[in-house]
């Protein structure tokens, strides 16, 4: 899947109207691929789409209404997008955020690990027979570095008893990670490939979600970070290129396989927090 073999290939992302997912967006575009965006802001999807189009000529773009924080909604933009395309070659799981207090999401789960996780596993388990249908395909996972510090806790999975930003958002990355790792498992032979990546520390809205601590940081750590067009490079990468055909079941950065956490790679906590994460899910997964 080369840049010059991206026409005709439907791409699917979350968090695309802002940050590294705006530039993955756009790239791919430009790259002739159809691309399909899910989002819970009309407005700024279609400025969106706007803005792409203008800047790459390529009009074959949708705008998806979905708010991740509800999983109402995100099973509604599933079978939204499954009645409209026959299929999904690139799926990327980007939509993400850290939460300075602790809140919960509309069907009460922590926001953090509720938006990061639960919403994005729920909505490769509705479109999985899209991605099988289209293989080769690939999943592409945004994680972070911050991974290393998360553990997953199973007796506090909501943060209920202890809520300390930079931990939950922490064991929200590793749960991206050891998702992706699970689903590589899982889909071994199928013709679907599932990576993670660390896109670093870029100059995006991310910190906002800190509330009054990421606005104090904000200008000061501003001048360690990389600029967001630097933080997609990878996922752009992951998404497109030829030389990650077949490559499956990895942690990348800068373009570069990695090496993630022990945690990430213990099997044994990977397969319970999936099956955790399906019975937590599970009202909302109905074929």
């Amino acid at each position: 899947m080369s840049s010059q073999l991206m026409d005709g290939k439907v791409v699917l992302i979350t968090g695309a109207t802002s940050g590294i997912g705006r530039c993955t967006a756009k790239a791919l575009a430009g790259m002739g691929a159809r691309v399909v965006i899910l989002g819970r802001d009309a407005k700024k999807g279609n400025e969106l789409l706007a803005d792409i189009t203008k800047t790459t000529g390529n009009n074959s773009l949708e705008y998806i209404l979905c708010d991740l924080a509800s999983l109402d909604d995100v099973r509604k933009a599933a079978l939204d997008f499954r009645s409209r395309y026959q299929r999904l070659d690139v799926l990327i799981n980007n939509a993400g955020g850290i939460n300075g207090k602790r809140k919960t999401t509309a069907d009460g789960f922590e926001y953090t690990f509720g938006v990061n996780h639960l919403a994005h596993f729920l909505l490769i388990d509705l479109l999985l027979d899209k991605l099988k249908a289209s293989a080769p395909s690939r999943v592409v996972v945004t994680s972070s570095s911050a991974h290393s510090m998360g553990h997953i806790e199973f007796d506090d999975l909501m943060a209920e008893r202890h809520y300390r930003f930079l931990k939950v958002y922490s064991k929200s990355k590793l749960a991206n990670a050891l998702f992706t790792f699970e689903l590589a498992r899982r889909l071994e032979g199928s013709g679907v490939s599932a990576n993670c990546f660390n896109p670093g520390a870029t100059r995006s809205n991310f910190i906002k979600g800190m509330g009054r601590i990421g606005g104090a940081v904000a200008p000061l750590v501003g001048v360690f970070m990389h600029s967001v067009e630097k933080g997609a490079e990878t996922q752009i990468y992951l998404a497109s290129s030829s030389e990650v055909e077949g490559i499956t079941g990895k942690y990348f950065s800068k373009k570069k396989v990695k090496e993630p956490s022990a945690e990430s790679k213990d099997v044994a906590v990977a397969k319970r927090l999936w099956e955790v994460s399906e019975e937590l899910i599970k009202p909302w997964f109905r074929t």
